[in-house]
């Protein structure tokens, strides 16, 4: 069975850098930018509610710690990079072992 030229490039492609990609150090450093952009609408809201609604600033302001603010975008673009890298890794895994496959059988 062949393969078409895309599939053909996919595959070398793959065997090349599959073990690279995979690596936790890599997949967060390629998916920390979308990580990033989903963790900075919270912070964005939080400084633009003080415009909106002045009681909730008062209220949250007496009570407020940056640090718990920055902890948790932090830990939010973390963890959406992560899994975004990880579940792209899968996806193009599983395209790879299913080309073997069809090699295989073919």
């Amino acid at each position: 069975m062949s393969y078409s030229a895309d599939e053909k490039k996919f595959m070398e492609y793959w065997e090349q850098n599959r073990e690279k990609q995979k690596k936790l150090l890599n997949q967060l450093m390629l998916g920390l930018p979308l990580g990033i952009l989903f963790a900075m609408p919270i912070i964005v809201n939080f400084l633009l509610g003080r415009f909106w609604y002045k009681r909730a600033d008062a209220v949250g302001l007496s009570q407020f710690n940056p640090m718990v603010l920055i902890v948790a975008a932090l830990m939010i673009a973390v963890f959406t990079a992560l899994l975004n890298r990880r579940f792209r890794w899968e996806k193009l895994e599983q395209q790879y072992l299913e080309l073997k496959a069809r090699e295989k059988k073919g």
